[in-house]
Parts: C-alpha cells; structure tokens; sequence
C-alpha cells in the first residue's frame, strides 16, 4: 500500500498521475481538514471534496475547486436575494456538500468521506486527517482574519504575520495507514496549512519515522508554484525554498523531489535527506503527472 499526504490544489494534480499507474485499491489518501468549515448551512471539506472529484474525474481543472461544467444557479439566486456567499458553491458540489452535512450528523466525517468515495466509484481510501473540528487564525497586519477571509475575501494579500491553528486528534486509520504501507508520499501541498496540520496529529511524526517518505516541493526557486505557502513560510521564519520545505520534514524524509530549475540546491539539500530527485514538477498536462508519478514510485526502495 501507499499512502498519500494532501492538501487541496498540488497535490491532486499529483494523485491524477498516480491513480494511473497505481492501483486505486492500494492507495491511501490523507487529507487535510484544518480549513473545514460550514458556509451557508452546509458542511464545506473543501481538500476532501477536491481530493474525492480529483478521484472520480470531476473536479473542476480550471480553479482546482468543485466540479466540472457545474452550474451555479443556487449561488447567483443566493445572490440577487441579498444572500451573497463568501464561497462560489457550484449546484452539483452543493447537493455533495448537503449529502456530506448529512451524513456527519449520522455518522461523522470519516464515514461520510467512505459513503460518498463508494457512491462515486472511488476504489481508493480516503481518510479525513480528523473527525474533530479545527480552527486556523491569520495573524496578518489587518487583524486576525479566518482562512477563506484571507484567501477569498482578502485574496491572499494581507501581510502575514504569523499564523494560529488548533491541534485535534487523528481520524481512525491515519496512523494504521502509515504504519502499513510501504511508502508515503506527501504531495506538493501547501507546507504550512495543508501538510503541517497532519503531521501535527499525535502519533504521525513518529509512524513516519519508520516508513520510506517522498515529498515533492511545491516551491520552485523562492515561491509557491500556486497559493500563499510562501506569504505563509515567511511569516513563520522558515526559508521559502526546497531547502526550507525539506527542514520542516527533515526528521522522518527520506527523499525530495525538486523541479529542474532548482538543481543548484542539490548538495544543499544532500544534507538533509538521503536522495535528491530533480525532474520536471510543473504538472500542466496529464502526461507530466503520470511521468512525475511515475518517477516517485520507481524511486520507492
């Protein structure tokens, strides 16, 4: 089994190519749920729910949110009614989103999360990093803002200048997910608010201690490929870099894949972990995805 760390942009490109030439079956995905929230009376997982149409071809390719060729007739009523949303929830993801509220209540996340991958015809496993509720707080130069205030409503512009989350315990089969598979890949997710709040779950850190771990850099040079890792990165004092990716994950990586462009890094990063791989990592096309995929599993010992 493998088993995957993911955010809700990057990574999924990744997990495009993966799911090509790995068996579903033997795939796990964790996923971050820090940014899980409920917007207009409906649970909104949004990694979950990106992970979960990435799984099932449907997601939207053109803002890595929601689902392809979906209609907004809901949101734009909401709209004209006064009852504007913060989230641009398309009508198909919303009847998801209604399911999922529904199912949490019954069940909780972690089962909802296997209910709708068995309604959409996902044969890998998809496991909420948490069944608790969480929280994260932007410290930034305006005041403390909400995450999709930030991203959303502030676009991503405010100075950020630190950065609070809360710690929740691991879903059921996180750590048994680890500490079964032969690999485990943390894709190229943001660094601080989607692949941190897993490795912060009790027991995570230290299963991944005796496991084979890659991780692709989402930075290229001194920036994110897509997203506010780096504004992020900053505010926490960590180099915005491969090099400052890998010192975060430094006590349990095995191996780094970094993009062409940041070859120069190579022997900077031989310090920190065992194997560099440097190749192509901007994932335009479904070719580059299986290719770099494909990379990561054959460097799998």
């Amino acid at each position: 089994m493998i088993t995957v760390l993911s955010g809700g942009t990057g990574t999924p490109k990744l997990l495009q190519g993966i799911k090509e030439i790995v068996n579903p079956e033997e795939l796990t995905i964790i996923v971050n749920t820090l940014e899980n929230d409920y917007f207009s009376g409906v649970y909104v997982s949004a990694d979950i729910d990106t992970v979960l149409y990435t799984m099932a071809d449907m997601i939207n390719e053109e803002v890595w949110y929601g689902v392809k060729d979906d209609t907004f007739i809901t949101h734009e009523r909401l709209e004209e009614i006064g009852c504007a949303e913060l989230l641009k929830i398309g009508d198909i993801d919303r009847a998801t989103k209604i399911q999922k509220t529904q199912l949490i209540e019954k069940y909780g996340l972690k089962k909802a999360c296997e209910i709708q991958s068995d309604k959409m015809g996902i044969k890998a496993d998809i496991i909420p990093m948490s069944e608790e509720n969480s929280d994260i707080k932007i410290v930034t130069d305006i005041g403390e803002l909400e995450f999709h205030d930030f991203l959303i409503k502030h676009r991503s512009e405010p100075v950020v200048e630190d950065l609070k989350f809360s710690k929740v315990n691991p879903a059921e089969g996180v750590i048994e997910a680890i500490n079964n598979s032969r690999a485990v890949i943390i894709g190229p997710s943001n660094p601080i608010t989607s692949i941190s709040p897993i490795l912060s779950l009790a027991g995570v850190r230290e299963a991944l201690k005796n496991t084979h771990v890659i991780a692709v850099s989402p930075i290229i040079g001194s920036d994110a490929v897509s997203g506010p890792a780096s504004k992020f990165m900053k505010a926490l004092g960590i180099e915005v870099s491969s090099v400052g990716v890998a010192d975060l994950y430094k006590d349990f990586l095995d191996t780094i894949v970094i993009d062409d462009k940041d070859s120069q890094l190579k022997s900077q990063l031989n310090q920190i972990v065992n194997k560099v791989i440097i190749t192509n990592t901007i994932m335009n096309n479904l070719g580059v995805k299986k290719e770099l995929a494909q990379i990561i599993i054959e460097s799998i010992p």
